[in-house]
């Protein structure tokens, strides 16, 4: 009601991975003094693998998430690599690079298409009814059909080299379990031209409507922040291996050739009372200060090139969308999709090199470490594993940073800034609290990946008659 304070709970936020709700805080004016980003549901995958063999890890580590297996696979198995003290054979190195590409471009079709698309094809207002794959369907069958396509030619690769398509064991301490085939890379192969006319038939059609959302660039997350991501040396774009970089606001370059395995050193991590979902920040800024971003936007503005011809002209069309670092989160959406265009064209270069079909692909030895790190780029932003042993082998301490807990001071900016630029008491429609929604789709947070939030747990306990009622409640904060 007018006249006195009051707030709005969006719940739950929807075309997300996972569960969340958003609450909005109005003054007696109706103006919003407060926006949160809630994440509601708790998963403590850190506790659950104590006692376990570290060679289980990965295959552990991929339950994590239905939508990203692979993103965790990879790490694991590379904090697994360090706890055997190996390094793993060549094609197998080549063969864990196919397997993650194929992830970034399967999860960042899922993002564009299906959960994003509805917003960008039929517009911020459109029915709620209608916003959703069929709604894209009926409007432009094309992009429908575009979106399940791609999406099917990422896991039709991870389903050739893992034999599944969710869930995959194949990558393991040491490398992979098999080689590919000749057959199996012919068929990913001829699917390669189709891929590429998608991707860049997609950024076509996105950049032509780029124009009609000059507000929502405006609001959607557009504040100074940092941005990290991993590079080669050549400072060009890796999902794989590299050397992590900061860039700030103004794209200038803050620290540089930072290694993975030393996360702790500049990354901290906080947990609110109100979230399952940790905050982590740069150290050396402190909390909350430390606010940066990752994945395909801070991956962008971190690099110097992809490294593929296709890319890297989307690339530099992309960083003169402005001189300094590119700050606005809508442009997330841009830059998923010229990481899909560059994985297809990475992966062909791949595949192509004799040395993919080897059948040397692991590297067998016992426990060398007591503690090991792995760090790849997931189709979210930079990921870590890392675990301590015993003398058994047995995990006796995890700690996983997910890129969605990265991005959460950004996310819980994001909304406040959407918030007060386009809520206002006295007009309220579902167009409007959209956009609130909205905005956080640009991150694609995976929120089943990324709620590890430690200590006392708020904890709650209705007992709910048929009708609804709350008959009895225990709660403890």
């Amino acid at each position: 009601m007018a006249g006195q304070p009051r707030t709005i709970v969006i719940d739950p936020v929807t075309r997300i991975e996972g569960h969340a709700k958003i609450t909005l805080h109005l003054d007696d004016r109706g103006e919003i003094t407060d926006a949160r980003f809630h994440v509601t549901q708790f998963r403590g995958f850190e506790k659950l693998c104590e006692g376990r063999p570290f060679a289980e890890m990965p295959s552990l580590m991929a339950r994590i998430c239905g939508i990203c297996p692979v993103s965790h696979l990879i790490a694991s198995a590379k904090a697994c690599d360090a706890l055997l003290a190996v390094r793993i054979p060549p094609a197998a190195d080549k063969l864990r690079r196919v397997i993650n590409m194929a992830q970034i471009v399967q999860s960042h079709a899922l993002s564009v298409f299906h959960l994003s698309s509805p917003d960008l094809l039929l517009g911020m207002d459109a029915d709620p009814a209608k916003a959703n794959l069929w709604g894209v369907f009926e409007k432009d069958p094309q992009i429908a059909r575009d979106g399940i396509r791609l999406r099917q030619f990422g896991q039709q690769i991870i389903e050739r080299l893992g034999g599944k398509r969710i869930h995959p064991a194949w990558v393991v301490p040491g490398g992979v379990s098999e080689p590919l085939s000749q057959q199996d890379r012919d068929f990913i192969l001829a699917a390669i031209p189709e891929a590429i006319t998608i991707a860049e038939r997609t950024l076509s059609w996105f950049k032509k409507i780029h124009e009609r959302f000059r507000e929502e660039i405006t609001a959607f997350g557009n504040f100074p922040s940092l941005f990290m991501g991993m590079v080669k040396e050549d400072g060009g774009i890796t999902f794989y291996d590299g050397r992590l970089r900061f860039v700030d606001a103004a794209g200038e370059t803050i620290a540089d050739d930072l290694d993975p395995a030393r996360y702790f050193d500049y990354l901290g991590e906080k947990v609110e009372p109100w979230s399952y979902l940790k905050s982590a920040y740069y150290k050396p800024k402190g909390y909350p200060d430390g606010i940066y971003r990752v994945g395909p936007l801070a991956r962008l503005n971190v690099v110097t090139r992809c490294g593929t011809p296709r890319a890297d002209q989307e690339l530099a069309e992309f960083k003169e969308i402005q001189r300094t670092a590119v700050l606005s989160s809508f442009h997330y959406h841009q830059a998923r999709l010229i990481e899909t265009l560059y994985c297809i064209e990475r992966l062909e270069q791949l595949l192509n090199d004799p040395e993919i079909l080897s059948k040397h692909v692991r590297a067998e030895a016992r426990p060398n470490a007591s503690e090991g790190v792995g760090a790849s780029e997931a189709p979210r932003g930079t990921l870590f594993h890392h675990y301590k042993i015993d003398d058994n082998g047995l995990i006796r301490w995890a700690n996983l940073i997910i890129a969605t807990g990265q991005n959460n001071l950004a996310m819980n900016r994001s909304v406040l800034q959407v918030a007060k630029h386009f809520v206002h008491g006295e007009r309220l429609t579902p167009g409007v609290l959209n956009r609130v929604e909205a905005v956080i789709r640009t991150y694609d947070p995976c929120l089943s990946c990324s709620t590890h939030a430690v200590g006392q747990m708020a904890l709650c306990i209705q007992l709910v008659a048929p009708d609804g009622a709350v008959v009895d409640q225990v709660a403890r904060p």
